[in-house]
């Protein structure tokens, strides 16, 4: 590892030179990039110099434990600075994991009700609202891009662009079978349902990052149903793209222009196959397929929401935890927390 910091830190001073050069900013993209990488890199180097800094300051404690008076001091120094060298040879190994690429970027949540008929739907309204909540406390931005009410106000299905800085980040780990444990509003007896909803995140791809042949896409246009305003069923503006090669269909229809439901439909199309890859490249590595939302049954969980006992437990890292009103309110940091923390500790346990 500290071959690897060695090396960073040398590729950080040399764009710090380069930086400093008058001809620096003539080509603006390649600054740009330069200037990333080297925000990318300060926070290792930050940890790189408090490590070397603790290590100097155990070398110097030890040294000066040789007066009697000092030595008292000194071993307390001692202590203090091997734990901070500790600490951040922890910090630095987590600095060093290869980062994911896509971290940054804004991300296409779709949601569908899946076992449980009206109940899910309505659970799957209730997920959305939580990630609506989510996103407005991180100062994020919601954009729909289609959304299928039920009669009792649950939906059908919800897919929407969640625009923020790092939202891919936090939210990579929320793809998967929901379940819900809960008295429906439909039940007049009292009795727990069980029901489902599936989650699929993705990053949000432009065109541009993924080869897109206008040849193999149709595009059908129709009118907008449910609620929309005055639009709704008197213009075709709502747009559906549909990918021959793979089979995606992607639709849209919360604009009131057909260009501007087209344009979403396009970034949603190579989000999806962007993530096809991902996928297929995966399962060659793993020598198995992962599919992010399975086939909504019951048993393929990933997280419980049991309202009765007001808990929700996340199985794939045995999590449970008894605040589900505010979890429901969008107070989903800790799980996350969680969730990456694991994920940290996997990658370094593979990377050993």
């Amino acid at each position: 590892m500290l071959d690897k910091l060695a090396a960073v830190e040398s590729r950080y001073e040399e764009i710090c030179a380069r930086s400093e050069q008058p001809d620096f900013y003539e080509d603006p993209k390649k600054a740009a990039a330069y200037l990333r990488e080297k925000n990318d890199l300060e926070p290792i180097i930050e940890a790189y110099q408090a490590y070397r800094r603790a290590e100097q300051d155990m070398q110097d404690a030890q040294e000066m434990m040789a007066d009697p008076e000092m030595k008292e001091l000194c071993q307390q120094t001692y202590t203090e600075a091997k734990q901070t060298k500790e600490e951040l040879f922890r910090q630095l190994q987590i600095l060093l994991l290869p980062k994911d690429p896509n971290d940054e970027k804004n991300v296409i949540v779709e949601i569908r009700g899946g076992v449980g008929g009206e109940e899910s739907a309505l659970f799957a309204h209730s997920l959305f609202r939580m990630y609506s909540m989510y996103a407005a406390q991180k100062g994020w931005r919601v954009e729909l891009m289609n959304y299928n009410e039920t009669e009792l106000g649950g939906v059908k299905e919800a897919d929407f662009v969640i625009n923020g800085r790092g939202a891919w980040s936090r939210l990579k780990y929320e793809s998967g079978v929901h379940r819900v444990q809960r008295v429906p509003e439909t039940e007049s007896g009292g009795r727990v349902h069980t029901s489902t909803a599936t989650v699929a995140v993705l990053p949000e791809m432009e065109e541009a990052s993924v080869e897109l042949d206008p040849a193999d896409i149709e595009m059908q246009v129709y009118r907008a149903s449910g609620a929309g305003g005055q639009h709704v069923n008197k213009t075709s503006s709502a747009v559906r793209l549909i990918h021959k090669p793979s089979g995606i269909v992607v639709a849209c229809q919360e604009e009131r222009s057909q260009l501007q439901n087209r344009e979403k439909c396009m970034r949603m199309l190579a989000s999806k196959l962007y993530e096809i890859e991902q996928t297929r490249i995966q399962s060659e590595n793993d020598g198995m397929r992962r599919s992010q939302v399975g086939t909504g049954m019951r048993n393929e969980r990933i997280r419980t929401y049991n309202f009765p006992q007001g808990r929700v437990t996340d199985h794939r890292i045995g999590l449970t935890l008894y605040k589900i009103d505010a979890i429901m309110n969008g107070a989903i940091d800790e799980i996350i927390d969680a969730l990456a923390t694991a994920d940290q500790a996997e990658k370094l346990q593979n990377n050993a």
